[in-house]
């Protein structure tokens, strides 16, 4: 069942409008904005093990705890603020999470360097299958296994499969030209 199908037939009502504010808002839609992918793949780092509802629910504390996913401030964090995101109730308190996403912040200052921003790096890696995107992700980042980089490439439009062919909202991802489209 796809993840289109499955939202429909929640219950209860909240529920429902979690998952669907984030299928016709979010997922599948390019994001241009290296914080904001890189609070995508923070999000999906610490879904390994959870369910995507949890993520969801915690996304306003991700957001605080890790200010507002700032490569920057997130890349100087000290050994001070990795014991305080340890300690927060609001997110996910796991060691190697937390790390992973102190070590990728680092490694994404090196490509956006390197290549101008996170995104630009995605571009010129595009187009891969994932099991080419799988080595390269791993290569490059910490904790990003294979479901974890499949999730994160399809929902900002690199890999196709987000939502149904026949879903509106993939209609509407369509007219943002998603990387999927451009092979």
């Amino acid at each position: 069942m796809s993840y289109c199908s499955a939202v429909e037939r929640m219950q209860p009502e909240s529920r429902k409008e979690l998952h669907k504010k984030y299928h016709d808002n979010h997922y599948g839609f390019p994001i241009h904005d290296d914080n904001e992918l890189f609070g995508r793949l923070i999000m999906e780092i610490n879904q390994a093990g959870l369910s995507w509802e949890t993520i969801l629910k915690k996304e306003e504390s991700f957001r605080k705890a890790y200010d507002n996913f700032s490569i920057q401030k997130i890349a100087i964090y000290t050994e001070e603020d990795r014991e305080r995101l340890l300690s927060d109730p609001g997110i996910i308190r796991n060691k190697l999470k937390v790390n992973a996403a102190i070590e990728n912040a680092k490694r994404i200052i090196e490509l956006q360097k390197e290549f101008g921003s996170f995104e630009k790096w995605l571009e010129h890696h595009h187009p891969k299958t994932l099991q080419e995107w799988m080595k390269i992700f791993k290569k490059t980042f910490k904790f990003t296994g294979g479901e974890i980089v499949n999730e994160f490439l399809m929902s900002i439009g690199y890999l196709k499969g987000a939502h149904a062919e026949d879903c509106t909202v993939n209609e509407e991802i369509l007219k943002h030209n998603p990387m999927w489209l451009v092979d």
